[in-house]
Formats: C-alpha cells, structure tokens, sequence
C-alpha cells in the first residue's frame, strides 16, 4: 500500500530542495498548496544565520503562518532529536519579538511581513513545526508545549489585544501519513458531530444514502470558526471561491442572518453536505443527528457568509441541509460536479466555466509539454501528485499580474485575482492567450530559479559569492521579490527587442515553445539584469504595497538595462529571436 514515503519519494519537484523538502511536503499536505515551487521561493529561508528558522509560510487568504524547523534522518531511529524542537523558542523569538534592526536579512522580510500581518488582523494562527521522517515522541512533544507557551507569551506581550492562536505541532511520520491519507479523501473534518436537528427523513439509492433535514444557522457558524476552508474539501479542487475573503461573501445571506434570522430557512437554497457515516435519529425530546466526518459540496457562500458574522446567529435561523453518506468514489466526484453545475454561484466564484478559460485550455492543448488548469484542480485523489509540466491557475493569475506592471497585485493579492471581476479581467481578456501565459509564467520560473541557484549556492559556501551576488541574493530575501523582478524585466521588453510593444499580450515565443524552453529563454535576460535588482530595494519600504515607490524603483531598473544594452547585446537579440508578436 503506497504510504506518505512513497508519494514524498515520487515529487522529483520537491526533492530539489534538500533539506526542507519534507517541510514542503508537509505545507504541501497540509495546506493543499498548487505550486510547491512559488511556495519554496518566497517561504525557504537560506542557511547559515536563519535563526533556526528553516520556513517561514504565510497563507493571508486563510490567515495561517508556518514557521518550520526541518530535519530529515538517513537511520530508521525510535524518535526525532529533543533539541531541534526547543530551537523553535530561537526561532520564535527572532520573528516576532527581536528589534527589526538587529535581525538577520535572511529572516528580516518574514518577520516584518509577519508581524505586520498580526497587527491588521490578517493572520490569526500561527502553527510551529518541528518536521522530520520518523514517529513522534514524548520527549518532543513536552519540548514544543514550552514553545508554545513562549510563543503565545510572546504574541501577548508583542501584539496586546491580537487575538492570535498558536499551535506548536511535531510532523513527524504519524502526522505525515494521517495527512497524506487525508488527500486520499474528499473529506478532511473528520471528527463526529452531534448535530440538534429538527425532524427529518431518510432516502436511500443504491451506492448511497442521505438523511434531509435542518440545521441551526449556529451550528455552520461555530464549525466555519474551527475548520474555515477544510468544509470544504470535497470541492476546494474545482471551486476558486471556497478561499473566500470576506469582501466576496454575499452580504444578502448575512443580512437576512443578522436582521431577518426567521425567513432565513425560505430565502435559502441549502446545503449539500458529504459524510463518511451517520446515524438516523432516534425519536425523543430532542432529535440529534450523529455524524462522522463532513465536508460541504454545496453552500461555501452560506456558510461563509454565516462563519463571518461578527457574532453567533440567532436560535431561530435555519438552514436546509441533506447529509450523504456514499462509499462510491466515482458516484462522491459526479455529486461535486452536478451540485456546482446546477447552483452556478457567480463568475467570480466559478471561473473555470468561463468561456476565457474554456478557449485558454483548448489552447493550451497545442502547447508542448504544458498542461493548464484555467481556474480548476485536479481531484481529491491527486492533491499531491504534482507534475512539473503544470501551470497552475493562482501562479499563472500573478505571473500576468506581474507581467503587466502590477507586482504588488501579484503578491498581496493572488486569491483576488480570481474573485474581483475587475482585477479577473485585466489579466484574462479576450487578449489573453496560452502562448503568453506561456511567456509571463516562464519569466516567473526563471526568477525563482535563479534566486534558488543563489541560495544554494550560499548554503554550500557563503564565500563562493560575489559582491555583486550577495547584493542580488540580498534583494531576492525580500519576499515578493520575484515577483517585482519579473515586473522590472517585462517593462524592458521593448530595450531587448528594439521595437515598439504596445500590447503586450500579443507577446510570447510561439504555439511550439514549451514552457521549459521558454524558461531557458528567459534565463539568459535574468542573468545578465538581475545583478541591476539592487536598484529596485526602494520598492520595499513598508512592504512591496507602495505603486508609486514601485514603478520610480522600476523606471530606475529600466534606464540602467538601456544604458547597458550595448554590452548585452548579443543575448538581447538571441532572445529578441525568439520572440513573437512585436510590432
């Protein structure tokens, strides 16, 4: 029977990161994260001077931080290393509560960004990891109960009236494999409920079951406080708009929660809610439900719209739900796709049928070695099978955002990118084509790779850099970086190809470039300008969310490209070859 190890094994993506590569896995697993390489890019901390920190992962769109402390052992041995656990008070205590100025650049930027996250609110637990590949022990579990009692002393301390959870965790093999078994299955709330429910009945099919009821508005409001988007596994593959943020939850449902809790059953459509088990109620004063295991197929934006509601709902607010119950995996997939089918919810919310993606997946077809989501994921039986010929939907949305002069969008908002129509439509037009995508997500990976070349290049021999490469690997610290390089880059794209591109969506290197051979492309522009990214550093004060900082540090990146385009020269016209599209 395949186990964690074997799927761990088998992300040749993921091996290339050495020593954190289980660390990414277990994000992987954990957070069902699309692109691992993006993740490694902006979370890896690099080496020497980390202050045990070996990841630092934010997920604002979920409010979750990760700081993650990593060791993989080569001997089967009965339990992991006490003293790499308590290292974590190292690392908890340089991110959240040293003075800034004194803290090393190769944590500087995460702690600032993570620190400045808990004072808006947009971070509201924070998970410490102590991750390797052999069982859990008593030793390190009571090693990180004292990190996690330092740690929220710290929260209290540093950021008084934040309410911040903290949860000090060992992933080790048991925790690896429950959660790897958990992406075998559409349902990730595994716990069992005892849900007061009025009456009710029972219908039965051949591979399934399904009890039709009601449920108090409370009881959806108290588990999305808990579990948030892990209700909705069963569809998060397919369904952009179950990582909500609140300025997309339907104000209408939680007005009708809030001022008319009585009519909320009639204005409600209900919910679909899938189950491992349950069983019948039986007749007495009060009917309770016993239910093991949920996830919600049908009604994210109820019980979003419910779990947001600054207090409890009222007692008399109901909504109609029906649990099913099916052991069927085909039958479980067929119920997904006919209850999101039949409910469309909005544009925003189901991107992936919008007739843009339809014509950018057909497109894509023709692109060698490439595969496109366009808004949608694969099935819940695939979450960790990722394949490197992948381009996936949230990284494509801020490789264009990036590409077209918005890096800050592409950073602090790639959830958002899908949800307004207004930031949606920018990037994906009638414009917009695979090919380009093509061109703007390369430039992306290219960047990426270049500051890991620099990062592993520092972790074998801090002294085997350069002047010039410390200062770009300086730059590359700065999370968002990447993303601001691909920017700078993309507005020198008339200085490459010494022709007007007023469109830059008509750009790309052809229908017959792969997204590998377009990275390679772009690799010889990220040479020979990335050595200029030092003179973008201003774009960073208070976090890359400044336009106007943003496109002065842009223009300054731009004029030195030009002045040093003779010297470049020959790479700029092999690549100006390559290009299409241009005037």
């Amino acid at each position: 029977m395949k186990t964690w190890e074997s799927a761990f094994n088998a992300r040749s993506d993921i091996q290339v990161y050495g020593d954190n590569a289980l660390g990414l896995f277990a994000l992987a697993l954990r957070f069902h994260l699309d692109d691992i390489n993006t993740v490694a890019a902006e979370s890896i901390t690099d080496g020497n001077d980390d202050k045990k920190c070996d990841i630092v992962f934010l997920n604002k769109d979920d409010g979750v931080a990760v700081i993650c402390q990593n060791f993989f052992s080569q001997k089967a041995k009965a339990s992991a290393p006490a003293n790499k656990a308590s290292d974590l008070n190292t690392a908890v205590t340089w991110l959240l509560a040293r003075p800034v100025a004194g803290l090393p650049e190769r944590i500087k930027s995460s702690a600032e960004e993570l620190r400045e996250a808990i004072r808006e609110g947009t971070i509201g637990e924070i998970f410490v990891w102590y991750t390797h590949n052999l069982p859990e022990s008593e030793n390190v579990k009571q090693e990180l109960l004292t990190v996690e009692h330092s740690a929220d002393a710290i929260l209290k301390r540093e950021f008084h009236g934040k309410s911040v959870k903290v949860k000090a965790l060992e992933v080790g093999s048991g925790q690896l494999e429950k959660w790897y078994k958990d992406t075998l299955s559409p349902i990730l709330v595994n716990d069992e409920f005892n849900i007061q429910v009025s009456d009710g009945y029972e219908l039965k099919g051949k591979d399934w079951k399904a009890y039709v009821t009601t449920v108090s508005a409370r009881f959806l409001y108290t588990i999305y406080r808990k579990y948030r988007t892990r209700l909705f596994s069963a569809n998060i593959r397919d369904y952009l708009g179950s990582r909500k943020s609140d300025v997309n939850i339907n104000h209408g449902i939680k007005k009708t929660a809030e001022s008319s809790p009585e009519n909320f059953w009639v204005f409600n459509n209900g919910l679909t809610i899938l189950v491992n088990s349950y069983e019948t109620p039986v007749a007495g004063k009060k009917l309770v439900l016993k239910v093991k295991g949920l996830s919600i197929v049908n009604g994210a934006q109820t019980t979003g719209a419910i779990g947001s509601l600054p207090k409890s709902p009222k007692d008399n607010a109901i909504v109609p739900v029906r649990f099913v119950q099916t052991a069927d995996t085909d039958l479980v997939y067929n119920i997904i796709q006919y209850n999101n089918s039949q409910n469309k919810i909005t544009a925003s919310d189901f991107r992936s049928r919008d007739n843009i993606q339809k014509r950018l997946r057909e497109e894509f077809q023709k692109i060698p070695s490439s595969e496109y989501e366009g808004g949608r994921r694969g099935g819940f039986t695939d979450v960790i099978k990722r394949t490197p010929q992948l381009l996936p939907s949230y990284t494509v949305g801020q490789a264009l955002a990036a590409m077209h002069q918005d890096p800050a969008i592409a950073y602090n908002q790639k959830t958002n990118i899908w949800i307004s129509d207004t930031l949606y439509s920018k990037y994906f037009n009638e414009e917009a084509t695979a090919m380009h995508i093509v061109f703007a997500f390369s430039l992306l990976r290219a960047a990426e790779a270049r500051k890991m070349q620099l990062v592993e290049k520092s972790r074998k021999n801090q002294d085997g850099l350069t002047e010039i490469e410390k200062r770009e690997l300086e730059f590359f610290r700065h999370r968002g970086a990447t993303y601001l390089l691909v920017a700078a880059i993309s507005s020198c794209l008339e200085i490459f190809i010494k022709k007007p591109a007023p469109n830059k969506f008509r750009l790309s290197f052809g229908e017959k470039c792969s997204p590998t051979q377009a990275q390679d492309y772009w690799a010889s522009i990220v040479e020979v300008t990335a050595p200029l990214c030092e003179h973008l550093e201003d774009a960073f004060t208070d976090g890359l969310k400044n336009t106007e900082r943003i496109n002065k540090a842009i223009r300054t990146f731009q004029s030195l490209v030009q002045a040093t385009s003779l010297a470049n020269s020959p790479k700029y016209q092999f690549f100006s070859s390559k290009v299409f599209g241009w005037k």
